[in-house]
């Protein structure tokens, strides 16, 4: 049972990051820009409402698995594995995406005023957590770097 429960969190994982990239990415006019959305039934790549809800939706499916993964590690496997180098690196770099994220959230809902540096600095900080992020994440898929590594 335990490894079922993992094969769907682990699918859930990768269908909310791939959500989290296409709708982070469309938070910029890149879609548009590029003819994308013009493409039947890529259309709401160009809403940036819908993929502004869409992204804060993967953003809650994140912090829910990230919450269960981080639980299951710490009540179950912290005697039989410990975090790998790789996995070390994902989860600081995942951390860097969801803090600079948070404080995204806050400066849009929260009508906090933020100095518009610092507003450029949380923006571009998290899409550069985010690109490193795909690209290591990438790396370690390639070369089978697995996050989780036996005692």
């Amino acid at each position: 049972m335990r490894y079922k429960t993992h094969k769907k969190m682990n699918y859930a994982y990768l269908v909310t990051m791939v959500l989290l990239t296409i709708s982070g990415f469309a938070q910029m006019p890149i879609f548009k820009r590029y003819y994308i959305a013009d493409i039947p039934g890529l259309g709401w790549l160009a809403q940036f409402y819908t993929t502004h809800f869409l992204h804060y939706l993967g953003a809650v499916c994140i912090l829910g698995l990230a919450g269960f993964f981080l639980a299951d590690h710490i009540f179950s496997e912290l005697k039989n594995k410990k975090i790998s180098c790789s996995g070390m690196v994902r989860g600081f770099l995942l951390s860097a995406i969801i803090i600079s994220g948070i404080f995204l959230v806050i400066r849009n809902s929260f009508f906090v005023p933020f100095a518009p540096s610092t507003v450029i600095f949380l923006s571009l900080s998290h899409l550069g957590a985010v690109v490193i992020f795909l690209f290591y994440s990438l790396y370690c898929n390639i070369f089978q770097k697995p996050w989780l590594i036996k005692k």
